[in-house]
């Protein structure tokens, strides 16, 4: 029986630059990489807008691209689908290379694989919403009926049932946008690009608009690379972030990562006002040397473990370090003569896991005087969370 191949990356770029100007082909054979952009075009006349960037996205996850007005975010993104061609490196595609692909090819390529929501709605006045999303399976061919009945199905996905007869016009802003989302979708590409879609929206359309797009990538899961100038949208959106300036990636990295460990002054200022409990997660804070006994220890013993650990719990494993609940100072001193077995005085405790935001543990944390359990999916005990971990990150916000 032969292997099937295993799926390619998604994107990958590798060593992307795009220069405008006349002669951007050979100035870049010219210029030396350790030049700026101002002295790039101090010296040649031409601009970089894209400098030696190379990246991946890995399949099903939300790639966000955050920078600065002009610092060559959006032409990146086109170099992707070469909306924009780009001066050299390579785009590659589930492995292909669409740098170097030819027209015909990369016409199919947007019209399969490929869709795109710009900032601007790009809605086609004179034609109905339905007919605005059925668009594109309209140039794939495919017929009236089944294109409209397809179009009608994304139109309820998106949260415009019933408004499929009206016209663009007759739409709020957001609702349009949710129509160009609407029309990306229906042609079911593999890979979505967004250009600050949301950016020319009031503030709390566009909250709205973030969490319909990551609650539909819940449900689709498309591979997407997302632009925005807007940090807290990019946190908010983002499995990886990158940031960009003059052209070039500052940091990539998970939000908590950025957040937690900025490259230099350009980063920190834009994390820097930032909630940290809002983006941190467990992990970051939990203590891995815990206080915990094993379930055929005596109460006795768990008491000298937490005057050890200076707290006022102990966690109750197995064999195999599996949480089995959490004997606090309190009920252990209530046991007179420590004779009762352990597991008649454990609380069954809910644990936390690893990657839960530090904000979800505040509620619980106001509750219990003793560090909470943090396990992992296997129920095995990792460490702790206390008190203190958890007041320093909010006050770190």
């Amino acid at each position: 029986m032969s292997k099937e191949k295993p799926l390619s990356t998604p994107i990958v770029c590798k060593g992307l630059w795009k220069i405008f100007g006349a002669n951007s082909t050979n100035i870049l054979k010219e210029v030396d990489p350790t030049w700026s952009r101002a002295e790039v075009q101090e010296k040649t006349g031409h601009v970089i807008a894209v400098k030696n960037v190379s990246f991946q996205v890995e399949r099903g996850e939300t790639f966000v691209v955050m920078g600065l007005s002009g610092s060559g975010k959006s032409t990146l993104v086109r170099c992707i689908s070469r909306l924009i061609e780009p001066t050299r490196g390579e785009v590659l595609v589930d492995g292909i290379d669409t740098v170097t692909m030819p027209e015909k090819d990369l016409i199919e390529l947007r019209r399969h694989k490929l869709s795109m929501v710009f900032q601007h709605f790009g809605l086609l006045p004179h034609r109905r919403v339905i007919e605005n999303i059925a668009y594109g399976l309209e140039v794939r061919g495919m017929p009236r009926d089944e294109r409209l009945e397809k179009a009608g199905e994304v139109l309820e996905s998106v949260g415009l049932s019933g408004w499929g007869d009206n016209y663009p016009r007759e739409l709020s802003g957001g609702m349009q946008q949710r129509v160009g989302l609407a029309r990306a979708l229906a042609v079911d590409p593999e890979i979505m690009l967004f250009d600050e879609p949301f950016s020319a929206l009031d503030p709390l359309i566009r909250r709205e608009m973030q969490d319909e797009l990551l609650r539909l990538q819940s449900v689709v899961r498309k591979t997407m690379v997302f632009i925005t100038h807007d940090f807290l949208e990019a946190i908010k959106m983002g499995d990886h972030i990158a940031i960009m300036k003059d052209g070039e990636f500052v940091q990539i990295g998970t939000p908590e990562e950025i957040v937690a460990n900025p490259v230099d002054d350009y980063v920190r200022d834009f994390s820097e006002d930032v909630p940290r409990h809002k983006v941190l997660t467990v992990n970051s804070i939990m203590n891995n040397d815990c206080c915990c006994c094993s379930e055929n220890e005596t109460v006795s013993d768990a008491l000298a473990m937490m005057d050890r650990h200076q707290t006022q719990a102990a966690f109750i494993v197995d064999s195999n370090k599996s949480y089995q609940g959490t004997l606090t100072r309190e009920q252990a001193m209530a046991d007179s003569k420590f004779g009762s077995p352990m597991s008649q005085l454990i609380n069954k405790q809910t644990a936390v896991s690893p990657d839960a935001l530090i904000e979800t543990l505040i509620a619980t944390a106001t509750r219990l005087n003793h560090p909470i359990p943090v396990v992992d999916s296997d129920n095995k005990l990792l460490g702790a969370v206390d008190h203190r971990a958890i007041l320093l990150a909010i006050e770190g916000s």
